[in-house]
């Protein structure tokens, strides 16, 4: 849940929906053969037993994923700047990059990006000089 305690929907790739729809499956079918008593909050991710995942088990299975993927170890939390970092090197609109953050004001977004500016800044002038070519 959000900070604000309101939810809020957000746009997922193609790929991430048929993972998250797979994901539903395996713990259906886990539920068919272990009864009611797993899962019983309908968690998306869950541990083997049904329960909330601690937080421990959540930083393991990323060192694992990052480790596979010949990547550098970070942080969970991290995974939302670099969300973030990405959509807007690609010129995503800043207002765009915050609603999916959950910021309540663009400027949240915008200052805390702030160090991304010049590298920003010249891809728009870049994209400008193109356009005027």
């Amino acid at each position: 849940m959000p900070k604000n305690e309101k939810p809020r929907g957000i746009r997922l790739t193609l790929e991430l929906f048929k993972l998250l729809q797979k994901l539903k499956v395996e713990n259906d079918h886990r539920e068919k053969i272990l009864g009611v008593s797993f899962n019983p909050h309908r968690l998306v991710f869950c541990n083997t037993k049904g329960n909330i995942m601690a937080p421990t088990e959540i930083t393991r299975a990323l060192r694992r994923c990052l480790k596979a993927a010949n990547l550098p170890d970070i942080r969970f939390h991290d995974l939302r700047h670099s969300h973030a970092t990405i959509l807007l090197k690609e010129n995503v609109h800043p207002k765009i990059v915050s609603a999916r953050l959950g910021h309540s004001k663009i400027n949240v977004t915008l200052d805390l990006y702030s160090h991304l500016t010049d590298s920003i800044e010249g891809i728009a002038v870049n994209h400008l000089y193109g356009l005027l070519e």
